[in-house]
């Protein structure tokens, strides 16, 4: 039976011909008028559209008026990342919750600090009564952002004090998100899987002594059980996810939502919207499906010179998508190297040794060292290009045995704590409605009564 909400009628593609005629903008334009598209310039520097305290992402130096790339670095309210994984890795303790305390608080917690802040998101950790069975079992989507989008968007009619922005509840609001994310894009995904692939419906409830990484799988697997590696790998996923910098899409939304007075289930719902797509959030799972497809295609893992065949097919719309792009590698603002993945792959390697699957890893590593010479060899470069973190996150994930719907969701699990953090500096700091400009170009015409067109 056809259904009327998804009919594409004759007369929608016949609106086609007249959306591309008439909505299309000679590129030379954005030159002339020195519009920098997506708000970058062509060494990658964005405009600056506002000041934070919460993140810096640093790709190069200056030397004098010289700009010298150099080893990407990403610091959390000033302290560097690698040296916040560091410290919780050496103490064999798990870092999310560290992570979301240092972002939205702006220092370190101790001991106790963090033990109170850890039973804070515990107690949150409980979804209203009936959520559950009312709304996540109800309409199971394939697609989890937006079953996660919708959720949160839901969550508003059951908040007495939903549209307060004030200071205390948009924290108190902002702490229930963080701690039921993991519930909603996990609930979500065990509905999909019973109601659409017709599998065993396991719903468990987490672990109050458990952290946000222990949740997340304990709740997806059917028997709840994991090892100490791959929770503390997640972990460390979770972390470098976190946050990245105002300018990020979904956090520059969430900004921009926020300005605007919203309330917080709004501005959240804005930013995932913005996380889900394949150029933001989603670009792990086109890693996956790159590499899936380049196994298919090249015989030996080892060989360099079929791996470089490969690569340049990609480069030349050729192999995979025929999108030409190489998958993971390159970065908006980074150029010798990605710091989250410098970080993510120390680890993943003991992942791939626990799990056998050492042969992909060195696939992994080979693609991360040729492919920046055959970028730089085929096109021209105003910047460095390395492997960024999506590139070895979706390696990871899939070592996990999570499942690919949930590849984004996860990152989502992880940036609200860097959302949450730049709405309240947004709320905090009062500043205008964010209204960027955009300049017209098509000529004036005089109206034309319908009897004369």
């Amino acid at each position: 039976m056809t259904n009327v909400f998804s009919e594409e009628k004759p007369e929608v593609l016949d609106y086609i011909e007249k959306l591309e005629k008439n909505n299309h903008i000679d590129p030379e334009l954005f030159d002339k008028y020195k519009v920098n598209r997506g708000l970058r310039d062509l060494n990658g520097n964005g405009v600056l559209t506002g000041l934070t305290e919460i993140s810096e992402i640093m790709s190069f130096i200056m030397d004098g008026d010289q700009r010298i790339n150099c080893d990407g670095q990403l610091y959390y309210r000033g302290i560097n990342v690698q040296d916040l994984v560091k410290g919780f890795v050496k103490e064999k303790r798990f870092g999310f919750e560290e992570a979301t305390y240092l972002l939205l608080f702006g220092e370190l917690p101790n001991k106790q600090d963090l033990d109170i802040f850890v039973k804070v998101l515990s107690h949150y950790r409980t979804l209203p009564t009936s959520f559950v069975r009312d709304i996540i079992m109800k309409a199971p989507s394939s697609d989890m952002m937006n079953t996660l989008a919708r959720s949160v968007l839901t969550l508003y009619s059951y908040d007495d004090r939903a549209s307060d922005t004030s200071i205390p509840n948009v924290l108190r609001q902002s702490l229930e998100l963080i701690a039921l994310f993991p519930l909603l894009a996990v609930y979500g995904y065990q509905a999909y899987c019973h109601y659409e692939l017709g599998q065993s419906l396991y719903i468990h409830s987490p672990q109050p002594e458990l952290s946000t990484a222990e949740n997340i799988l304990y709740l997806l697997r059917p028997d709840s059980k994991y090892t100490e590696l791959e929770a503390r790998i997640l972990d460390i996923a979770l972390v470098l996810h976190a946050e990245h910098g105002g300018g990020n899409n979904s956090t520059f939304t969430c900004h921009v939502v926020t300005s605007s007075g919203t309330d917080t289930y709004s501005a959240i719902a804005a930013a995932l919207g913005s996380l889900k797509g394949p150029k933001h959030g989603g670009a792990n799972i086109k890693v996956c499906e790159m590499f899936e497809d380049m196994k298919k295609n090249v015989n030996d893992w080892n060989d360099e010179e079929e791996i470089s065949i490969y690569l340049r097919k990609l480069l030349h719309k050729e192999a995979f998508d025929k999108a030409g792009l190489i998958y993971g590698m390159g970065h908006a603002i980074y150029s010798k190297s990605d710091p989250r993945a410098e970080v993510f792959k120390k680890f993943v390697r003991n992942l791939a040794e626990e799990k056998g699957r050492m042969d992909e890893f060195a696939l992994y590593s080979n693609v991360e060292r040729l492919a920046p010479l055959i970028i730089s060899d085929e096109r021209k470069m105003y910047k460095g290009v390395s492997a960024n973190v999506d590139f070895y996150s979706g390696f990871v994930y899939h070592m996990l045995e999570l499942p690919t719907e949930l590849y984004t969701p996860i990152f989502a699990i992880a940036r609200i704590s860097g959302w949450s953090a730049h709405r309240i500096e947004e709320l905090l700091n009062a500043g205008k409605i964010i209204r960027p400009a955009y300049r017209n170009v098509h000529e004036r015409r005089e109206y034309i009564p319908i009897n004369e067109r």
